[in-house]
């Protein structure tokens, strides 16, 4: 879903805790009449990727788009960084919003743990043993047997993230789709992966999980031991996030598909 920028009343200034993120804070606090993130209509976030998706985290299902600024080692879901105009770039941004994966995970003990992931949920190997994991889609096996260092299920937002480092598929952020991509698959060996609608449920059940520990990550949130996980797209939950139109997160994803 895409809302064409309007110009906000208030925006909020959050920063990363790199001196970078925090001297630019300073800088714009000067420039600008700051809110609180509470009462502002928009969060300007300071910082790299990892800040922002816990920004993202932060501010879901509040109805506050996040304008992002790069202070960063890695930005592509950040702006550029420019101290000047920030309210008529804000008011011309458009705003898209993302769905994330929520992920319920089951562990050795017999806990169940739940976390949202707006760029993917991973599977990796706990030990120097391979992961053993069978997957299941809409509760149908379609993997007996993967044997592997882990896999994970990415959405669009999340496909040129960890699914792109590990060889998965690029997707368009309005595609109805989420990638799961196997990571140093071992058995089978041509497994690239796999495309699914992102109405589908994905269960992987870790195999012979005493002698092969796996952990689950989700975003960057962790936990150990699992043997079973479940993940499906929550459509419910959103978080919204603002590109300069001439930057869109259309235009970096054909940037991304086209390097070489």
């Amino acid at each position: 879903m895409t809302r064409g920028g309007k110009q906000l009343r208030t925006v909020a200034l959050i920063a990363a805790g790199t001196d970078e993120a925090q001297a630019a804070q300073r800088r714009l606090a000067a420039a600008y009449d700051g809110a609180e993130p509470e009462s502002a209509d928009v969060i300007v976030a300071l910082g790299g990727d990892g800040f922002m998706l816990q920004t993202l985290h932060a501010f879901m299902n509040t109805g506050k788009p996040i304008y992002g600024m790069n202070c960063g080692s890695v930005g592509f879901l950040m702006n550029e960084f420019h101290e000047d105009g920030l309210r008529d770039r804000i008011g011309a941004a458009v705003t898209t919003a993302v769905h994330p994966l929520a992920m319920r995970a089951t562990d050795a003990f017999g806990t169940t743990h739940s976390a949202y992931a707006i760029n993917e949920v991973s599977l990796l190997r706990q030990s120097y043993q391979a992961a053993k994991l069978r997957i299941s889609i809409d509760g149908h096996v379609r993997m007996e047997e993967l044997i592997c260092d882990g896999v994970l299920v990415a959405t669009p937002a999340g496909s040129t993230a960890y699914n792109l480092s590990a060889h998965g598929p690029i997707l368009p952020i309005y595609a109805p789709l989420l990638a799961i991509t196997p990571i140093s698959a071992f058995r089978p060996r041509t497994w690239r992966g796999a495309l699914v609608p992102d109405r589908v449920e994905v269960r992987i059940e870790a195999l012979e999980s005493a002698k092969r520990p796996v952990n689950v990550v989700a975003d960057n949130v962790e936990f150990k031991s699992v043997v079973d996980v479940i993940v499906a797209q929550d459509k419910k939950a959103e978080s919204l996030i603002m590109f300069d139109p001439d930057h869109s997160w259309d235009e970096r994803i054909l940037t991304e598909q086209f390097k070489y």
